[in-house]
């Protein structure tokens, strides 16, 4: 015998008490398992966090929350057949589903971070080693005359920074001491062009963030070097002796200021993205948490790639 077939009351579509416009209303920390295609590689499987939203009218009492978990859970369903290669699309391809699925709203965003697993190669030893970089991309899908759909992709990768301050002031207090037992000056150059000098060190994060349009694809791999290369040192999980050596002498070459490392990514980024159209938003950050004090240093710009292309073309 056949059930019959119950119509339940759509509590969400009544009219709410206090009829005013949310921004966003969705759902936080929903956890899934991406796979993310690569060409001639295997896929990467990343463990994900997504956070999802559309706005809601002032004349709906609730959002249809269980249509974000449908949109998500079908983009990943596809995925299988059709792979999907950037963090970016899939986020994208979500907010669109949440318009499609949402049809009182007119904006849906998503969210998604991960620990991106990468495999480095210690500078002396060679030996192999897993480096942990967070990863983050977002889209945001407007319904207009047409659906606007602006995808952003971002990293966030530790580093060492040494610092040009104290190191230019150790310089010097060397110099004087060999000064003072009576090492010839031309020795004293020689020395100092061969071993850099100490200074504090600090652990430096690089964030960068891109925005662009849908049909712009962004390198998160080419993010990662950027931030990497503008650092004093790359990081290593695992290091033998000479290993150890390498770093803190390639760090100790390279001293660098919090706004160093900044302008450093910065270049990079236009270098590195020739065809990216100038109205991409550029966000790019550097934290350093410092060794002597109990502080942290802080840098920061934020403009469009065509006011960051002016600006670095205007001095090259």
């Amino acid at each position: 015998m056949e059930l019959p077939v119950v119509n339940l009351p759509d509590i969400q579509a009544n009219t709410p008490e206090i009829p005013i416009t949310l921004t966003r209303v969705g759902v936080t920390d929903v956890k899934k398992l991406v796979e993310v295609a690569r060409k001639d590689k295997r896929p990467i499987v990343l463990v994900s966090t997504f956070d999802i939203f559309v706005d809601l009218p002032s004349d709906r009492k609730g959002a249809n929350l269980s249509r974000n978990f449908e949109a998500i859970d079908e983009v990943l369903e596809e995925m299988v057949k059709s792979p999907v290669y950037e963090i970016e699309d899939l986020c994208g391809e979500v907010a669109k589903r949440l318009i499609y699925r949402h049809e009182y709203a007119l904006h849906a965003e998503v969210r998604m971070k991960s620990e991106y697993i990468i495999k480095r190669e210690t500078p002396v030893s060679k030996v192999t080693c897993q480096e942990v970089v967070n990863i983050f991309a977002e889209a945001k899908a407007k319904r207009d005359e047409k659906l606007i759909i602006r995808k952003l992709v971002g990293a966030e990768v530790l580093g060492i920074t040494a610092c040009p301050c104290a190191q230019e002031i150790m310089r010097d207090r060397a110099r004087n001491e060999l000064k003072s037992l009576g090492v010839d000056g031309k020795v004293i150059r020689e020395f100092l062009n061969r071993v850099p000098m100490p200074t504090h060190n600090q652990r430096g994060r690089g964030i960068i963030s891109i925005e662009v349009h849908d049909s712009d694809i962004v390198s998160l791999d080419a993010i990662i070097h950027i931030i990497e290369t503008s650092l004093s040192s790359q990081m290593y999980e695992l290091l033998k002796r000479g290993d150890e050596v390498a770093v803190v002498e390639r760090a100790h070459n390279n001293p660098k200021f919090v706004e160093d490392c900044v302008r450093s990514m910065a270049q990079k980024i236009v270098e590195e993205f020739p065809v990216l159209p100038d109205d991409s938003i550029i966000i790019i950050k550097q934290v350093n948490e410092e060794s002597i004090h109990r502080h942290n240093a802080f840098a920061e710009r934020k403009s469009t790639l065509g006011e960051l292309r002016q600006e670095i073309n205007s001095f090259s």
